[in-house]
């Protein structure tokens, strides 16, 4: 037998390595070009579903509050006067123009459409225009029932058409929106009556406590409509942006982000989902919840489960929007950022995503305020805020439930809780750092 020669060995050996290389690299790239694809689509889907997906809950806000009725009014078939798109704008429902058709535009830029006739409600509702809002029409153009999505709390519009109408801003809080006075529009309530054990008026004036941009979401868990002081025990709407890297969601960390979906669009909205969280079977803290079994919820079909991956992939695309550089005073904020860091604000509101990473909840006591919404949730304490995009939601006020009015305020908070003694310029540069986020 002849031998071949080492060097002979390593040159064919080498050879036979490169030759493979383009392959390999070709499936590689065609593998990557596959993720690429399958995330683009999952986001697509997810977008679809935060936009458009009512999870079947029309059979709640239309079939069982009948809220359809009072949105056409008794001219087309419902009861009262209807919802005219004046009074839609008025309760914060946002108006989407990439929705409405060129005539249609054109027409109230002319103003020639009569903005107070509900007729014009039911042909936005037509067009999936009415962000959040899903209208199920009959043949005959009246409507049969109503449902909403995840857009209605968690979209805006940019104002660019007109007030209240513009191009879809996802993942903003929409602060003008009065959930309240928007369901107390419904002829029937004595489903929500029924699960709370109170009279319909009762429920009323729950609702129309909360006033715009803020919600209940535990409401229906534990049956508290108001405070001890006797303001109302809803929250501020908080934004769906931002939220990439970041542990705990909602003002008081019930969970990831896809628990609180599920949560939201099984509990909240009343879509037919799937939900469990053994927390909710403590009769001493959610005693409605428990009563009601909401600790356990399952659905036939299951409308939520299968959109949650999508949605989830969604919302951790949605980056806080850059704050407009018009706006800025670029040298206090440089300045600010200073006092961010040396007053220790960077301690919790770790950078890049200003909330901190891992358990970023904190006792009442840690953050000096009173422990009521905190022993509403099952860790009952308050989440660190994620900053980034603070600008966008300065309507209403801050903290979970509005109390300091303004940014100020909350530095002016901190100031005092924290012994910081920082100067009156100090503390208007630090606003100036938090509105540039």
């Amino acid at each position: 037998m002849r031998l071949v020669p080492p060097h002979v060995l390593g040159t064919l050996a080498l050879c036979l390595l490169f030759s493979g290389l383009p392959a390999y690299a070709a499936d590689a790239d065609e593998a990557d070009a596959h993720d690429r694809d399958a995330q683009r689509d999952l986001i697509a889907a997810g977008r679809n579903t935060f936009r458009f997906d009512t999870f079947g809950d029309e059979a709640f806000w239309g079939d069982t509050l009948k809220l359809h009725e009072a949105i056409e009014g008794s001219r087309f078939g419902g009861v009262g006067g209807g919802v005219s798109p004046k009074a839609a704008l008025a309760v914060g429902l946002k108006v989407d123009v990439d929705a409405l058709p060129r005539a249609l535009v054109q027409q109230l830029h002319q103003g020639a459409v009569n903005l107070e006739d509900p007729a014009v409600t039911l042909a936005l509702l037509k067009r999936n225009a009415v962000v959040g809002v899903t209208g199920l029409f009959n043949g005959s153009g009246t409507l049969r029932s109503i449902g909403i999505q995840c857009a209605l709390c968690h979209s805006s519009v940019d104002n660019s058409f007109a007030p209240g109408i513009g191009h879809r801003l996802d993942g903003w809080a929409n602060r003008d929106l009065n959930v309240g006075a928007i369901v107390s529009l419904a002829p029937d309530l004595s489903a929500v009556a029924d699960l709370l054990r109170v009279d319909q008026a009762t429920v009323r004036r729950v609702l129309g406590a909360w006033g715009p941009g803020k919600f209940d979401a535990e409401l229906l868990l534990d049956g508290q409509g108001f405070r001890p002081d006797g303001k109302s025990a809803a929250t501020l709407i908080p934004p769906a942006f931002g939220l990439a890297g970041v542990n705990l969601h909602t003002w008081t960390g019930w969970g990831s982000i896809p628990h609180w979906n599920a949560f939201v669009a099984t509990l909240e909205m009343h879509g037919k989902g799937t939900f469990f969280d053994a927390r909710l079977s403590d009769s001493s803290q959610f005693p409605v919840a428990a009563r009601a079994g909401f600790n356990d919820v399952r659905s036939e079909p299951d409308l939520v489960s299968p959109k949650l991956p999508a949605l989830h992939a969604y919302q951790l695309s949605l980056a806080a929007p850059p704050s407009p550089k018009h706006s800025l005073d670029s040298a206090a904020a440089a300045r600010g950022e200073r006092v961010f860091a040396s007053a220790r604000c960077s301690s919790c509101h770790v950078a890049p995503t200003f909330s901190e990473p891992g358990w970023n909840l904190h006792t009442p006591q840690e953050v000096g305020v009173d422990a009521f919404q905190a022993n509403r949730a099952p860790a009952r304490e308050y989440r660190t805020a994620p900053l980034k995009g603070l600008w966008t939601h300065v309507k209403g006020g801050f903290y979970h439930d509005g109390r300091f009015a303004t940014l100020m305020d909350v530095v002016n908070h901190y100031d005092a809780l924290m012994g910081l003694n920082l100067s009156a310029q100090e503390k208007q540069d630090l606003v100036a750092y938090l509105l540039s986020l």
